[in-house]
C-alpha cells in the first residue's frame, strides 16, 4: 500500500479543521500520514488544535446535517503528534532526524503521528502548503502528497478511491483531482476541474451546481481545483513546489501550466468525493472579503499571464479595464480604485 502524506493548512479556522481531521481519521485507506500546518493563526488555533489532539476538546456539529456521520462520533484520543516550526522543517535537509511523539503510549489505531507545523508567518496558500510538502520531501518515504483544504470533509473511501484511480494511470500522469461537492448541498457539484480562458486570464468551475448523479463523463479541463489536489512523488521532484508568487488564487493554474511544460497529464477521479464549504477561511477572517478576493484575483490574472502567456496581456488589461467600469456603475468605488492601482502597477 503506497504511502500518502495529507497536507491540511489551517488559518484562523480551527473548528472546521478539526471536523476535516475527524473525517480523514475515519478513512479506510491505512497508509497515510497527516501534516497539519498552521499559517500563524491569530485565533489561538495552535492552542485549540493541541487540546483536540490531547482529547481535551470536541467540536459541535449539527446533528441534523446530512454529512455529520463523516466526522462523528469523534475519533479516539489522545492522538499522537510531533510539533515542528517552519524553521526546523527548512533546516532538515538530508540530515533528517524525527522528533519523538508527544505521547509515549497511544492506541495502535494511529500507527503514524500527526505532524503539526507552525509557520509563525502567514505564507498564503502556496507557502503554507509548501512547508508541509518540504517535510514530506525531507522524509522521502511517500508516493503521493494530497493537498486537502481544511474546510472540507471526506467520505470513508475518498482516499482509497483516489489512490486506486491514480495507480491505474501511466507515469506521465502527475496530478489528480476529486469530485468537489458542496458541503451544504451534497448532491450538487462545486467543480469537476476548471476551465481557464487564456485570453482574459479568467477561470470557471466545470459542472458547477449540477447534480452529481447526472454526470457521466468529464469534459476536457485545464486545471485541478486546489481544494483537493493529489501529486505524485515523481511530479513534485520534477516540477517543484507550488509557486508562492500569488499568495492566494491561481496557484493551481500556475501548477497546471508548469505540468504541461514538463509533459505531465492530469486526471479527475470522479468517484472520489470531497465535500467543500468553499472559501470559509476568507469569509470568516475578512470583513471585506469581496475586496480581499477581488484584489488578488485581478492581481494574479496579470501575474499568471505575464509568466505564461505574455502575448495576451493587452486583452487581460482590457478585461480589467472593463471590470473597473462595471465596479464604478455598481458604486464599488474602493474595488474600482484597487483594480486601477493594479492596472497601473501601483502597490
Amino acid at each position: 500500500m503506497k504511502k500518502v502524506y495529507i497536507v491540511i493548512l489551517n488559518y484562523n479556522n480551527w473548528a472546521d479543521t478539526i471536523e476535516c481531521l475527524e473525517s480523514v481519521l475515519k478513512s479506510d485507506y491505512q497508509n497515510y500520514q497527516i501534516i497539519l500546518v498552521d499559517n500563524n493563526s491569530s485565533d489561538s488555533s495552535e492552542y485549540y488544535l493541541k487540546k483536540w489532539l490531547n482529547g481535551e476538546l470536541c467540536i459541535w456539529t449539527n446533528p441534523n446535517h446530512k454529512l455529520r456521520n463523516l466526522s462523528f462520533p469523534p475519533s479516539e484520543k489522545p492522538i499522537p503528534y510531533i510539533f515542528y516550526t517552519r524553521k526546523e522543517i527548512e533546516n532538515m535537509g538530508k540530515n533528517f532526524v524525527e522528533k519523538s511523539e508527544s505521547h509515549s503510549s497511544y492506541s495502535t489505531k494511529y500507527p503514524n503521528p500527526i505532524i503539526f507545523i507552525q509557520t509563525h508567518e502567514n505564507l498564503g496558500f502556496a507557502g503554507g502548503n509548501n512547508v508541509g510538502i518540504k517535510y514530506a520531501l525531507a522524509k522521502d518515504d511517500f508516493e503521493y502528497i494530497w493537498l486537502l483544504n481544511n474546510d472540507t470533509v471526506i467520505e470513508k473511501n475518498t482516499l482509497s478511491k483516489l489512490i486506486e484511480c491514480a495507480t491505474k494511470k501511466e507515469k506521465n500522469y502527475g496530478l489528480f483531482g476529486t469530485a468537489l461537492l458542496y458541503y451544504d448541498a451534497p448532491d450538487r457539484i462545486q467543480a469537476l476541474g476548471g476551465k481557464f480562458n487564456k485570453l482574459f486570464a479568467t477561470s470557471k468551475h466545470i459542472f458547477a451546481f449540477k447534480k452529481y448523479e447526472n454526470i457521466t463523463d468529464i469534459p476536457k479541463f485545464d486545471y485541478i481545483i486546489g481544494a483537493s489536489l493529489l501529486m505524485t512523488r515523481d511530479f513534485i521532484k520534477n516540477v517543484g513546489l507550488l509557486s508562492e508568487d500569488y499568495f492566494i488564487y491561481y496557484e493551481e493554474i500556475d501548477l497546471a501550466f508548469r505540468a504541461e511544460k514538463k509533459g505531465y497529464k492530469m486526471f479527475i477521479c470522479k468517484d472520489s468525493i470531497v465535500y467543500h464549504k468553499e472559501s470559509v477561511t476568507i469569509k470568516k477572517q475578512e470583513k471585506k472579503s469581496s475586496e480581499f478576493s477581488d484584489y488578488f484575483r485581478i492581481k494574479n490574472r496579470i501575474k499568471v499571464t505575464r509568466k505564461f502567456n505574455p502575448i495576451y496581456l493587452p486583452f487581460v488589461y482590457g478585461g480589467i479595464t472593463l471590470s473597473i467600469v462595471k465596479r464604478l456603475k455598481r458604486r464599488q468605488y474602493k474595488q474600482a480604485f484597487n483594480a486601477l492601482k493594479i492596472l497601473l502597477g501601483m502597490k
